[in-house]
């Protein structure tokens, strides 16, 4: 992407400061909270610093993820939710050079509305430029954390490592921050291991995010069983499976696997039938962590299964590209870093 003209800084969007506030305490994003039938009230605060007025056209709009965990924003006239809810004193405004301009702003919570968070946002433009300053609105009531993960593959790549895909999906109410634990096994022990680690996106109520792991160092021949469990606060956890099987040499390296596989379940068959005791060890010791546990529900840039987690944008991509989703990419102000 090219950079951006000197001049698209000359501008900028946010909530009115807090009175007495200095810059430092800017806030970066509205939030709003009340029962269902309140009217909640805020001000956004629009400041041209160039030298020339300039006219701004403003909108409301709800907020959601992309596919690859960024925030989009909906298309004029295609809210449902809390952008719906939104309204703003005026739609136009002229702002004089080096001004700024207060723009009253309010949202009228409906008496139907379900307790949880309701993401939208306020999309300002130039003209040239749009800039979406988010908000965070929660209707009071009762919260639930419900988070899952489905649709898992494992793939070889052609540099050697394996591609991990998989799906997550917020079930529940409240927005969610969630963590990815990994674990592989193969047919004569753990092949790798990696602990629960900050996924670098904020996943919406309702939505569902693709992602993809890379596995750097996956075993060139083995039957491996690969384990993805997500949590997220509240109490949010779920976890599945997929199998990955990695054959070298052709068909004659699958024949030598197959037997091995074939070798070793007859040798653990062979110590269960004839060892009392080894049965009544094996029989508690047979399966992975978290076999048979009942599952808790169902539903960026690559990140790398041994190592730091890879980029997911940190706000809406910019410049109103169109997302598969219905909507409008923006900068957004208040997205998760």
């Amino acid at each position: 992407m090219a950079a951006p003209a000197a001049d698209d800084a000359s501008w900028s969007a946010s909530p009115v400061p807090p009175e007495g506030a200095t810059a430092d305490a800017a806030r970066p994003f509205f939030y709003l909270e009340g029962p269902p039938g309140t009217v909640l009230k805020d001000t956004l605060a629009l400041t041209n610093e160039s030298g020339e007025p300039r006219t701004f056209r403003l909108r409301a709009a709800d907020a959601y993820n992309t596919r690859d965990g960024g925030f989009a924003v909906r298309d004029e006239g295609r809210s449902e939710g809390a952008g719906k809810w939104l309204d703003l004193a005026q739609d136009t405004v002229e702002v004089p050079p080096r001004t700024r301009a207060d723009v009253p702003l309010q949202v009228t919570v409906p008496d139907s509305a379900v307790p949880g968070d309701h993401p939208a946002a306020v999309v300002v433009s130039d003209g040239e430029r749009s800039s979406g300053v988010r908000l965070h609105l929660r209707v009071s009531g009762p919260s639930l954390a419900a988070l899952s993960v489905e649709d898992v593959s494992v793939r070889e790549r052609d540099d050697g490592s394996a591609a991990i895909s998989y799906t997550l999906v917020n079930r529940g109410n409240t927005a969610l921050r969630p963590r990815l634990a990994f674990r592989a096994d193969g047919l004569f022990g753990e092949l790798t291991r990696r602990a629960a680690h900050q996924l670098p996106l904020e996943l919406l109520p309702g939505q569902r995010v693709t992602r993809h792991e890379r596995w750097a160092d996956p075993p060139r021949a083995d039957l491996a069983h690969v384990r993805l469990t997500v949590t997220a606060g509240g109490g949010a956890r779920d976890e599945t499976t997929a199998s990955y099987t990695a054959i070298p040499w052709g068909w004659g390296g699958g024949v030598l696997l197959v037997a091995a596989a074939g070798g070793a379940g007859w040798y653990l068959r062979g110590r269960r039938r004839g060892n009392g005791a080894g049965r009544a060890e094996l029989s508690g010791a047979g399966k992975a962590e978290g076999d048979g546990a009942p599952r808790a529900g169902a539903d960026g840039g690559p990140t790398d299964a041994s190592g730091p987690s890879g980029d997911v944008p940190a706000g809406v991509r910019g410049g109103g590209a169109r997302d598969e989703g219905g909507g409008e990419h923006h900068e957004l102000t208040g997205a998760v870093t």
